[in-house]
């Protein structure tokens, strides 16, 4: 078998709409392309043998073993493939359970589908998958030792991208809020919500935690001046740099026990308290220097360690911290203690899991040596050995809940000196015998505050009650239930996805908020380009949503983004579907228009409930869409005497008409004439139906979102058929003899679209120059030729610079044989070359005539017809020909009153 390609899907796709990660693999079984599992000698046994755990997949019999009953009864390896990679991730502890198998119409190549966690995970257990299988087949079985490191290699992965446990409790509590949320790819940052109204957190800090209190905490023995000056009971002590100093010091915190930890340390490290002797205290200090230049020395404090969590200025939570230790049980050795304590499945490696594996250091043998054991003593049943001095759970240590326990002074103490030090989330460090009595009745105090106080004891306490500390978090970052998101509207279709994104964006803009919107020419955030290309897929729609000046997101979706990576966000408020016509097919495996419609659904379907699809009721694929969302509905359309949207409006729904030649919002009873189209720049003087409908959708949209029907009104005639603001849509020049139009149409619904305002032009003779991708079917090509015969009196065939790895000369060939064969005298010719076609139409342009670009490069072509000297850019409005009366009946539109067929 051989891997063709491997893809992955990071949102709502042409798989699954709520299964977003999923791995695609392209899969040829070559010579295994006919046979069925059952065929193969011994296959069925190799792989029980291998992953006896299979036994638990139902697959179509939906029963206990139904997969391997499959496996036995003869299914494809594409299917075997499936279910093994999901298995390989299962063991590696990450729980995954969907996945698809298509064969595409090339046979023996099939697509398979895996849901995974972890990307590099997901992507590994497919090549893991294949490997197992082929391995089977060839020898009868796969190698234990192989099969042992493929799940350690996915354990690495799934550890190494753990977000931690205090990160993973926020993303969580955010999930379970809808709120949606983003790793930014730098010093682990993560994002709650979307645009202006997001907000950052990097581990428990937040992006309301003030630099001066996090410097504050950081500083110990400055935060225990602060504190001390304020009455707070804190540890004396004192700030060394050097050894020398190390005796004084002793003698000034009043002698021993003491503790001497460095002065900007975290979890635990280099601290070594209940120093007794002058050894131990030389030893300790060395330990100190290896994480800081200044060391404090302070008096060591009998009483029990309390981690008290304060977020938002309220405590939320309170642990008491038991150090790593061990309990006898009269047989065991205290080193097989530590063994069997550390096989506990909750217990893991740093962070990870709920508890850490305890490892021993040096304080942990002069620890053993003070309460007279080694690691061969065997303890009497129920004596506890203690292994380290300090009780962080990342040495190995164990939480108890004393949330309830907490006396109400402490809790005053506690909230207090948080204010005082400056930060929203802290974690103060307290040492007491009695937590629920007042610290200063049993000298109790507070031996540090810390910044960025890590969630694991407190969500997960070894003993006690779960605490919803990330919920706190929540409540102050988003309070009162704070929109968390930004209206996000995605446009699909196969023609008018672009304009239409562009006018939904400048309606928006009436309404004076900031707009980001990506198409295939740029990303902008307002009136500025952030980045130019092609930017329709999945990253740029991060961009925008990432950025916290934008107020409203339109994204243009396309097949390519969608199919490659599905889309950039989990949900939006509008989706838009404007079209479905044959382009791109044979491209991707999506080989038949019902396929692009399925892969374009994606858009409708991923909407939110309380949303609205916004669909073309005039195309059957696309009104069918309505079947597949949950969102609500709202249909436009060119035809006022649609019975699909007549039933619509009758049953309560709202829909954009075009009637009588006015963009209307029909409602309930009621009709809102926005403007005629003869006045909205963008349909050339109502000469492009094509346009009208891409300006309904638009305005639905807008409307639906609650833009007004005068800013819809004040965008539709602000928004132009420009070079500026729609490049290669429709862009009309005045070259004062005549005119060119450059417009990006490439397949042959666009090409019948600019046909439409290509026949109303009756002045002159209308020049096409055409042509179309590479990488297109050749019917495609026959079609295009069929259609610009029967729009242009004139065809200049070329081809694109880039063929997209079709022969030079083909493309025009198949475009002159569709031309001839619906005129076999039509005046046409070939010049391969885009520029050199482009200046010979503009040089036999006749007078009062119209010269039809349809380039590969937009740029290039502008540039050709504005070095002819003075041109002017033109749209139309009044006293043109309109796509009213006659000319809608040419398109099968009716000019009956929407208010008499519809209501």
């Amino acid at each position: 078998m051989r891997i063709l390609k491997i893809q992955t899907l990071r949102g709502p796709n042409y798989w699954s709409i709520r299964r977003h990660k999923l791995i695609v693999m392209r899969l040829d079984l070559e010579n295994l392309a006919e046979t069925p599992s059952n065929e193969i000698p011994g296959f069925y046994e190799g792989l029980v043998e291998a992953l006896p755990s299979l036994e638990g997949h139902y697959c179509s019999p939906g029963c206990h073993g139904g997969f391997l009953m499959r496996v036995r009864e003869g299914t494809m390896m594409g299917h075997i493939v499936e279910h093994v990679a999901l298995e390989l991730q299962e063991l590696a502890g990450m729980h995954v359970g969907f996945g698809r198998t298509r064969e595409t119409s090339t046979p023996g190549v099939y697509q398979v589908v895996i849901e995974y966690l972890n990307e590099e995970a997901g992507r590994y257990a497919g090549r893991a998958a294949v490997r197992l299988c082929q391995s089977i087949v060839d020898r009868g079985r796969y190698p234990k030792a192989e099969l042992e490191q493929d799940i350690q290699d996915l354990k690495d992965f799934w550890r190494d991208a753990s977000l931690g446990p205090s990160t993973e409790a926020i993303v969580k509590e955010a999930e379970k809020r809808g709120i949606p949320w983003m790793q930014l790819g730098a010093r682990f940052l993560i994002q709650l919500g979307y645009g202006v109204n997001q907000k950052r957190m990097q581990a428990t800090m937040t992006d309301k935690t003030g630099i001066l209190g996090v410097e504050l905490a950081c500083d110990k023995e400055a935060t225990k001046r602060i504190l001390a000056a304020a009455g707070v009971p804190v540890p004396r002590g004192t700030v060394i740099n050097f050894l020398d100093d190390l005796e004084e010091a002793i003698e000034y915190v009043g002698g021993y026990p003491i503790v001497i930890k460095p002065l900007d340390g975290n979890h635990g490290r280099g601290i070594t308290i209940d120093i007794r002797n002058w050894e131990e205290a030389e030893a300790a200090y060395e330990a100190a220097r290896q994480v800081s230049r200044s060391i404090i020395v302070e008096r060591y404090y009998v009483g029990r360690d309390h981690r008290v969590l304060v977020v938002d200025g309220k405590v939320v939570a309170v642990a008491e911290r038991v150090p790593a230790h061990v309990v006898g049980d009269g047989r065991s050795a205290i080193a097989q203690l530590i063994e069997e304590t550390n096989k506990d499945p909750n217990r893991g490696e740093g962070h990870d899991k709920v508890l850490t594996k305890i490892e021993l250091d040096r304080t942990s043998y002069q620890l053993l040596e003070r309460q007279g054991y080694t690691l061969n003593s065997v303890l009497p049943k129920g004596t506890v050995c203690y292994l380290r001095a300090t009780a962080n759970l990342s040495t190995g240590g164990i939480a108890v809940d004393r949330t309830d326990e907490i006396h109400p002074e402490n809790i005053w103490l506690a909230q207090r000196v948080v204010k005082t030090i400056g930060l929203d989330v802290a974690g103060l460090d307290i040492v007491t015998t009695d937590i629920s009595r007042p610290l200063r009745e049993v000298d109790g105090v507070i031996v540090e505050v810390n910044a960025a106080p890590g969630f694991r004891m407190h969500v997960a306490p070894s003993v006690g009650i779960p605490r919803n500390v990330a919920g706190a978090v929540m409540d102050m970052l988003f309070p009162n239930e704070q929109s968390s998101r930004i209206p996000v509207l995605s446009i699909t279709g196969t023609n008018g996805k672009t304009t239409t994104t562009r006018l939904l964006a400048h309606i928006y803009k009436q309404t004076g908020k900031v707009v980001g919107y990506t198409t295939t020419d740029g990303t902008y955030i307002g009136d500025f380009l952030v980045e130019a290309g092609d930017n329709t897929g999945p990253q740029s729609a991060h961009l925008i949503l990432q950025d916290p000046t934008v107020e409203v997101a339109v994204l243009e979706s396309a097949r390519g983004g969608i199919l490659r990576s599905g889309l950039g966000f989990e949900a939006a408020n509008v989706g838009v579907v404007l079209n479905v016509a044959a382009d791109h097919l044979g491209i991707g495996d999506i080989d038949t228009i019902d396929q692009l419609a399925n892969l374009k659904s994606v858009v409708a379907e991923a909407v939110y409930p309380d949303g609205y699809a916004v669909l073309n009721a005039d195309d059957r694929r696309v009104a069918a869409m309505a079947e597949k969302t949950k969102a609500n509905i709202a249909y436009f359309t060119m035809n006022p005497d649609s019975e699909l949207v007549r039933k619509h409006i009758q049953q309560g729904g709202v829909a954009a008409v075009y009637e009588n030649g006015y963009l209307s919002i029909v409602k309930g009873d009621w009709t809102h004439r926005i403007e005629r189209a003869e006045q909205i720049p963008l349909t050339m003087g109502g000469r492009a139906p094509f346009m009208i409908a891409n300006a309904l959708a638009a305005s639905l949209a807008a409307f639906v979102q609650n833009v007004t029907i005068e800013q819809i009104r004040a965008g539709l005639k602000t928004f132009r058929a420009s070079v500026s603001q729609t490049p290669g849509r429709m862009n009309l020049f005045n070259l004062g003899t005549f005119h060119a139009l450059v417009d990006y149409a490439h397949n042959p619904a666009s090409y019948e679209a600019v046909g439409a305002f290509v026949r109303n032009w009756n002045t002159g003779q209308r020049i096409g120059v055409v042509g179309g991708p590479g990488d297109r079917r050749d019917e495609d090509f026959v079609t295009l030729g069929k259609l610009a015969a029967d729009i242009f009196d004139y065809i200049i065939v070329k081809e694109d610079d880039d063929t997209r790895g079709r022969p030079r000369g083909s493309a025009s060939q198949l475009i002159m044989k569709g031309i001839t064969q619906v005129k076999p005298d039509a005046r046409c010719e070939v010049i391969l070359d885009e520029t050199q076609a482009i200046n010979k139409a503009l040089d036999m342009a006749p007078e009062n005539g119209l010269v039809v670009i349809l380039p590969e490069s937009v740029s290039r072509a502008i540039k050709l017809i504005k070095v002819r000297g003075l041109v002017k850019e033109e749209v139309p409005l009044q006293n043109t020909p309109t796509a009213t009366t006659e000319n809608q009946n040419q398109n099968g539109v009716s000019p009956s009153s929407v208010i008499n067929t519809l209501l």
